[in-house]
């Protein structure tokens, strides 16, 4: 007599709903980016719009090396956060409470980025929620590493070593002087950049698999680019806003928001959900390059909020002018490094170089320091070009510049 099977019981369940993350080596290539991996993006939205309004309001050497260690920290945490999921997360329980923990954090931190420099309890504030949002990335990357194989425990336990001292800076800058807080969050980046490099190209074959760049993980980097670009809108719309609209300032808040579509085009129709090629260099360096990609256009969405306002002056004022130009030119090159991590293409060949004829036009533009409108004409029309010339080969080929 066949005896019935063993009915499923509600326990059975919740070990389900809160089963493990998936060890290193486990990568879904197919996987599809989720709802709420699109929730937790969003919630940077506010915060990378703190630090971008800030520096929009203080345009100057200062104000920009207080913007970029504060977008360097939040893009460590969006990183930390984003690669977690994408090699380890799921569908489950335990993945969604570990996202909902970091997006009350993140919000925390929202509350202090703004002023983390000005106000000292702001800073303190910043500093300790940091610490903690890092711990618990640090316990994630613990928790997989329970589950891995002996031959991976070596890389996550590394890791793990390399988060421990940047978490026990954030909290002993807590105690300190704002100068002094700066300089150790500037540790903090310098040290956690160089840490994940040299790990990264320095890592075995099974590593280099495991970390492979997939569909989803390109989808992921191409919506953080999104929500910068949409910095570029709000700098627009705050500088309309803040300033008389005369036809000169109308004509230069569209010029300046055609850069942002200048850098939508070349990016998503050159890099956006392409796969580097194979081997740790070429992922590792494209993976990287996003970094200053993303704080180009951040900087450059806050600096058009002064370009607007200044848009009746014969010369654009010096720092906005750098500013504006010098963002471009990082956005420029980025591009640039990050098409040449993609698979050979005889339509793009020369889409490195004339983006780099991009990048020094906006040096040359920002130095010259012409009246706002004209520069923002200039930088839209170095975009334009770039592109141009790319549609022009595929055009030839009878092949769309959209195609993959």
């Amino acid at each position: 007599m066949n005896e019935a099977p063993n009915q499923p019981t509600i326990r059975d369940g919740v070990r389900l709903w809160l089963r493990p993350p998936r060890a290193h080596g486990e990568v879904i290539d197919d996987r599809t980016v989720s709802f709420l991996e699109l929730f937790y993006d969003l919630v940077f939205v506010v915060l990378i719009a703190q630090i971008a309004h800030t520096l929009a309001g203080d345009v100057s050497w200062s104000g920009l090396l207080d913007f970029t260690v504060l977008f360097s920290l939040v893009w460590i945490a969006w990183l930390n956060g984003t690669l977690y999921h994408e090699l380890h997360g799921g569908e489950d329980g335990r993945s969604r409470m570990y996202i909902f923990g970091q997006m009350a954090l993140l919000a925390l931190l929202s509350v202090y980025a703004g002023h983390a420099f000005e106000e000292p309890a702001d800073g303190r504030g910043f500093a300790i929620v940091y610490a903690i949002l890092l711990s618990l990335l640090a316990w994630q990357w613990f928790d997989v590493r329970r589950v891995d194989d002996p031959e991976w425990r070596k890389g996550s336990t590394r890791y793990l070593l390399g988060l421990a001292p940047v978490i026990l800076l954030s909290l002993v800058s807590a105690a300190l002087a704002a100068d002094l807080r700066r300089t150790i969050w500037i540790a903090i980046v310098v040290l956690w950049l160089g840490f994940v490099i040299i790990n990264s190209f320095s890592a075995d074959e099974a590593t280099d698999d495991a970390l492979r760049v997939t569909e989803s993980m390109s989808e992921r980097f191409g919506l953080l680019t999104i929500i910068v670009l949409g910095e570029v809108v709000v700098g627009v719309v705050e500088g309309l806003g803040e300033t008389e609209r005369s036809a000169r300032t109308i004509v230069t808040g569209l010029l300046a928001l055609g850069i942002g579509y200048g850098i939508w085009w070349n990016y998503f129709d050159f890099v956006g959900r392409r796969l580097p090629r194979s081997g740790v260099q070429s992922r590792m360096t494209w993976l990287i390059t996003h970094f200053p990609l993303v704080l180009g256009i951040a900087a450059s969405g806050a600096g058009m909020v002064s370009l607007i306002e200044h848009a009746g002056d014969a010369q654009t004022p010096a720092n906005t002018a750098w500013l504006l130009a010098g963002g471009t030119a990082a956005v420029a090159a980025s591009i640039a490094i990050l098409v040449s991590t993609l698979p050979p293409n005889p339509t793009r060949r020369k889409v490195p170089f004339s983006l780099a004829v991009t990048c020094v036009v906006a040096l040359v533009a920002g130095a010259m320091q012409p009246a706002p409108w004209v520069l923002a004409l200039v930088l839209y029309a170095s975009f334009s070009a770039v592109w141009a010339e790319s549609f022009i080969r595929h055009a030839r080929q009878g092949t769309f510049i959209t195609e993959a």
